[in-house]
């Protein structure tokens, strides 16, 4: 994979990453995750799951690694990985988020899996903690799901904390979720804290079935911001898992791949990768096998057909996001 930088963060990426949601804890909304895991959510096994997947991204050149505070263990796993792998700052980058609380308790089947917080506080107490576990790979950290509601955009004394975080030189970024995303990109684009632009990097679900954050995230990258596209297979909707009334999805997406002589996951990735203003894509995986299954998408280039028959399958935003918060926790 040839690396890029990140916007204008001086950031080294590569165009797939690797993210550490569905590694770091027992529960997780994408489809198919306890076969993943093969239900064995002893600490110390998945911890070594989690060991085999990044030792697979890391053989498929992926150089980009996501986590967050409410991954569970997850900047844990990944900060023991980077140690015991010897892997140097210099040769990989890591961005991790803040603003959601872990409250599973390592239960799959808890009523609450993590609470949001946007607040100065929370800030103020997971910072240190990221850095901890993550320290010295970390390079980018950004508030997890920004949302007009929440607030973050308008807390000064947590902007200024958030700046004063920049000029120690890490990048600051949020993610985005939900029918407002490209408002929340556009919102953040125009933010700036002692004349500075204060986010360096967007991170937004971005794919075949809910696009419509693309112009924002084009705007963005104009402006020099750094894109990330999370969410490429929309939770393993478009990984040939969907049933029921996704059938019909899952039936375009075979077509199509057998077509272009590729995997379903691959196609999925292999669009959000053909965006110009993607700079990383990440992968959800969870297996070794599905690492290298997503990797083989860095090499796809759609044709006009795949293009026209990707294209019908585009949902409403309010459709898509109904759907993903129906998604069970498994």
């Amino acid at each position: 994979m040839q690396q890029r930088t990140l916007g204008e963060t001086g950031i080294a990426v590569t165009p797939l990453g690797l993210g550490m949601a569905a590694l770091g804890r027992p529960g997780y909304i994408n489809l198919g995750h306890a076969e993943d895991l093969k239900a064995e959510y002893d600490p110390a096994v998945m911890a070594a799951h989690a060991a085999a997947v990044l030792d697979a991204a890391w053989d498929a050149g992926v150089r980009y690694f996501d986590a967050a505070r409410s991954y569970g263990r997850g900047e844990a796993f990944l900060g023991e990985w980077l140690r015991n792998r010897g892997i140097t700052p210099e040769a990989v980058a890591v961005g991790s988020k803040w603003g959601y609380i872990y409250t599973a308790d390592w239960q799959v089947d808890a009523e609450e899996h993590e609470v949001k917080e946007h607040s100065l506080d929370v800030f103020r107490r997971q910072w240190p903690e990221s850095a901890e576990l993550l320290e010295p790979h970390l390079r980018l950290y950004q508030v997890h799901s920004a949302t007009l509601s929440s607030g973050v955009l308008e807390n000064r004394p947590l902007l200024e904390a958030m700046a004063a975080l920049r000029s120690d030189g890490v990048a600051v970024g949020l993610t985005t979720s939900g029918t407002d995303q490209a408002e929340v990109v556009l919102r953040a684009l125009e933010l700036r804290v002692g004349g500075q632009r204060l986010f360096d990097v967007v991170q937004t679900t971005w794919n075949i079935l809910e696009p419509s954050a693309g112009s924002a995230l084009a705007a963005a990258s104009r402006e020099g911001v750094g894109v990330i596209v999370k969410e490429a297979m929309a939770n393993g909707r478009l990984a040939g898992r969907a049933t029921g009334a996704s059938d019909a999805v899952t039936a375009v997406l075979r077509r199509e791949a057998e077509r272009l002589a590729t995997t379903v996951d691959a196609l999925a990735l292999a669009a959000a990768l053909a965006q110009p203003w993607a700079d990383v894509v990440l992968s959800g995986a969870a297996t070794p096998q599905q690492v290298r299954s997503n990797a083989a998408a860095v090499s796809i280039a759609l044709d006009a057909q795949a293009w026209e028959a990707l294209g019908a399958l585009t949902e409403t935003p309010q459709t898509y996001w109904r759907t993903r918060s129906a998604l069970p926790w498994t």
